[in-house]
């Protein structure tokens, strides 16, 4: 669960922004981009800056919401290299969290309607376990087998940063309304032994992303925020192999830490061999970073 795709950002990067970094993407070696948001089928030329990207040999990914995927399919086959989807449950559990009657139904003839233009088109979904689900993770499984999705991933809710776009993050109050209290850890904890020993052969096979340690791993997370366990820092290079470039231009090392320069005053491969940038990465202990060892949603790529 995710409200970010609701935000419409009144900025967004153009191909004509993107072009004078071009060169930047060469001398990174950069491989493969994120479109995410907000809601990136939202952006007014989305293709066109898809087709500059992939010009350059980058893979590029969209990340989506799904509510207007039908709407825009054609694009989406044509200049898109894979799609990862935000799914929430079962329709009724996924329509309820969106906040959106039919939201399931309209996610399901978006990819329909994809698989129909593309039909080898990879499409990922993306679970995210909050108060509203952590008792779906089977159905949600199923749902994705039905929606003809071809992986399904799970990841914790984070609900105390200040990132995607939450400044000064969310209050208790709502964060007690999403995350998970001790009796539900305990349940969620439950479901995923019940889902790793009912659905074995799709973990096996890579259907279910995650392996049997790392969904154990998914209740940790809640019982750190409840103060039950200390909490510990996922695996990551996020820092060193990536960075996120913001509607605005700005630039992070990665989606929860502060910014470190913008493309619009300087190209992308000076602002993330700045300085600051590469004190910060100097000086980042990830072990021990609070920001780090809150962190929900990590990246490790073999180098």
């Amino acid at each position: 669960m995710c409200d970010i795709w609701r935000i419409r950002q009144v900025r967004e990067i153009t191909p004509r922004d993107l072009e004078p970094h071009l060169t930047s993407l060469r001398e990174l070696n950069v491989k493969w981009i994120v479109f995410s948001g907000g809601e990136p089928l939202m952006h007014s030329d989305i293709s066109s800056l898809s087709r500059v990207c992939r010009a350059e040999g980058v893979r590029v990914t969209l990340l989506t919401a799904g509510l207007t995927l039908e709407k825009r399919a054609d694009i989406v086959a044509a200049s898109i290299d894979d799609l990862i989807v935000s799914i929430d449950g079962p329709p009724d559990i996924h329509d309820k969290i969106r906040g959106v009657p039919g939201a399931y139904r309209r996610l399901q003839r978006g990819i329909e309607a994809l698989r129909q233009l593309r039909a080898e088109m990879p499409i990922h979904g993306r679970c995210t376990i909050q108060k509203g689900n952590f008792g779906e993770l089977r159905n949600t499984v199923h749902a994705a087998r039905a929606l003809n999705l071809n992986s399904i991933s799970f990841l914790a809710v984070d609900t105390t940063s200040n990132a995607f776009n939450r400044p000064g993050g969310w209050s208790p109050g709502h964060q007690a309304t999403i995350a998970l209290n001790t009796a539900e850890v305990a349940a969620l904890e439950s479901e995923i032994e019940a889902l790793i020993s009912e659905y074995e052969n799709e973990i096996e096979s890579g259907f279910v992303v995650e392996n049997a340690e790392k969904l154990r791993r998914i209740p940790l997370r809640f019982r750190s925020r409840l103060g039950q366990i200390p909490a510990m820092a996922p695996r990551c290079n996020a820092p060193w192999v990536s960075a996120v470039v913001e509607s605005d231009g700005t630039v992070r090392p990665c989606f929860f830490h502060r910014p470190i320069g913008n493309i619009h005053e300087h190209p992308l491969a000076d602002v993330v061999n700045s300085d600051e940038a590469l004190n910060f990465r100097r000086n980042l202990d990830i072990s021990r970073d609070p920001v780090c060892r809150n962190c929900v949603c990590s990246l490790f790529v073999n180098t």
